[in-house]
């Protein structure tokens, strides 16, 4: 069975977003890039709420910046949009009217047995991506996996990355310290 793993970029004071929506307060250097990159390879499935495939679209026609050096590509990134291009996506939304990414459809309603029948027949593990999305998908027990990268900034407000009003326990598998001053913590949820 594929595992559902929750993947997000985390202030240190527990946000995805700031205030204003943003996502651009992240640390994304080189070494972490090429986390993402590698950890995105066997990942079959991905399972957004509106805004967060809204931002990750991009991905679908990036135009990669040339080298001004060489005037290739840069490898790590031309890698990131072909792995994700090459994914089926799943945009839970009641308000998109259409996408813009091959691979792709949209959901009206988040169906707990749909995502179980889809972890049960899928030979790839799927990630999960948004915070509402994620907190439904934890509530309703779904969530096998976290891989939070905790980034050294405090927001002080904007949209949690983990649902209030949720009990939830975590075992640690394992830990990353990257040199910008994040760090990724992987944990297994405990049913």
């Amino acid at each position: 069975m594929a595992k559902l793993i929750y993947v997000a970029n985390v202030s240190l004071d527990g946000y995805m977003e700031d205030e204003r929506g943003n996502l651009d307060w992240s640390i994304s250097d080189d070494e972490v890039f090429a986390f993402w990159t590698d950890f995105q390879r066997p990942i079959g499935t991905y399972l957004y709420g509106r805004r967060m495939y809204e931002s990750m679209v991009y991905w679908e026609t990036a135009n990669v910046k040339l080298n001004p050096s060489t005037g290739d590509q840069p490898d790590m990134m031309r890698d990131f949009a072909q792995i994700w291009r090459a994914a089926g996506k799943i945009v839970y939304s009641r308000t998109l009217e259409s996408v813009s990414s091959a691979s792709t459809r949209i959901e009206r309603e988040f169906d707990p047995d749909a995502i179980r029948r889809l972890k049960a027949s899928s030979e790839a593990d799927l990630t999960i991506g948004g915070p509402e999305l994620a907190g439904q998908a934890m509530s309703a027990g779904l969530i096998d996996e976290c891989h939070l990268l905790l980034n050294p900034i405090v927001l002080g407000g904007g949209k949690r990355a983990l649902p209030d009003n949720l009990r939830v326990r975590l075992e640690l598998l394992g830990e990353r310290r990257f040199r910008c001053g994040v760090v990724q913590l992987h944990y297994r949820v405990i049913v």
